[in-house]
């Protein structure tokens, strides 16, 4: 996905809907369910933010149509930058297990130069002991106290060469079980460079095709766009909350939900761009980890497996810095900043800004400090 880099777009990709929730998180101490996105009618906050007028539909195919489809591309493109960020996650976590590997084969081969070495001294002792029978030795020696002092020092001894030679195999046998889980860990990095290249091509040509769709239009047109998906964002924030999903949401965030939000609000502005994270432009998942690793918690890098991995918690238990997981695919999430509000990186030519929590279909909550 290439970088947004219009000016216009921050101020455009901001609604009132986003203004005044963006007030109203700055300003709440406890950044706890409020007023900014509260239901139209809720007496603890001002009225719900007055619906974008009606765009006027261009002729031939409605501009609504060729939203859908750019929203469409964008929803395959981000999908695909899923699949793409989780590829490079696992070829970098198996590259680092390849050099600790690597590290072990050379630790082993040391360690059995140095076994070798001391069975070689074992050998040459036992040669200048001239490697006669016991009986015989006892025979020819001139003391039969010393030589039964030396034939226990010599079991000893044929017990340590016992040991060493074990130890030597044993390892020997850990070199050969490293070099078969390195060759594991190369056919893997290969796959998933094969993902990665597949998962980029797909993603460039969705972004190719969002793009051409949106550069037919004319300026006017364009700014119409915008309003457009400012007004489906309305509509189905106004929708959530008027089926009550915020009646009982009143969670205070956490000292690190804090630092989480403080973070991901910090950068609304910054433009989207897939498979970043920071700190100039973000995609979506690389704003919410970047977020809660700065508020000292390592979470996963993709939507898909935030969804999987983190604890899952009920709408009505949700306090801000928690992750809002969008669409059956898990192809988008936000973090929850309270007030109804979620702050987010939506798409390529778009920027990091403020929107409804239920201003798309959300598929679960999840908490990174549960």
């Amino acid at each position: 996905m290439g970088t947004a880099k219009r000016a216009s777009s921050r101020v455009q990709g901001v609604s009132a809907l986003a203004l005044l929730c963006a007030m109203a998180v700055l300003t709440a101490p406890g950044l706890a369910a409020g007023s900014a996105f509260a239901a139209p009618g809720t007496p603890a906050g001002p009225a719900a933010p007055a619906a974008p007028a009606p765009a006027p539909e261009p002729e031939g195919k409605s501009l609504e149509q060729v939203r859908k489809e750019i929203e469409d591309l964008y929803r395959q493109a981000g999908t695909a930058t899923d699949a793409y960020n989780l590829a490079v996650g696992e070829t970098k976590a198996q590259s680092e297990r390849i050099v600790e590997i690597a590290k072990l084969v050379v630790a082993g081969q040391d360690r059995i130069t140095g076994l070798k070495d001391r069975a070689g001294a074992a050998a040459r002792a036992q040669y200048r002991s001239g490697g006669l029978p016991p009986g015989a030795a006892l025979a020819l020696s001139d003391s039969p106290s010393a030589y039964l002092d030396g034939a226990g020092r010599l079991r000893q001894g044929e017990k340590a060469t016992t040991d060493l030679l074990s130890e030597l195999n044993r390892t020997q046998t850990d070199l050969e079980r490293y070099a078969k889980d390195a060759g594991a860990l190369w056919q893997k990095m290969e796959e998933n460079r094969v993902k990665q290249e597949a998962a980029k091509k797909e993603i460039e040509d969705k972004i190719k095709a969002a793009e051409a769709l949106e550069n037919r239009l004319a300026a006017e047109e364009k700014a119409r766009l915008i309003q457009l998906e400012q007004e489906a964002q309305y509509k189905a924030q106004t929708a959530w909350l008027s089926s009550g999903a915020m009646k009982d949401v009143k969670g205070s965030a956490t000292d690190a939900g804090k630092r989480a939000v403080q973070f991901a609000t910090a950068q609304m502005g910054k433009p989207y761009e897939w498979g970043a994270e920071g700190p100039n432009s973000f995609d979506c998942s690389g704003l919410t980890s970047q977020a809660w690793l700065a508020a000292g918690r390592g979470i996963p890098r993709t939507s898909q497996e935030q969804l999987r991995l983190l604890p899952k918690v009920a709408l009505k238990d949700m306090r801000p810095g928690d992750l809002i997981i969008y669409f059956d695919d898990a192809s988008h999430v936000g973090m929850y900043v309270g007030d109804g509000a979620m702050v987010h990186a939506p798409r390529p030519g778009r920027n990091v800004t403020m929107a409804g929590a239920g201003s798309m279909p959300i598929k679960a909550v999840v908490r990174p400090d549960a």
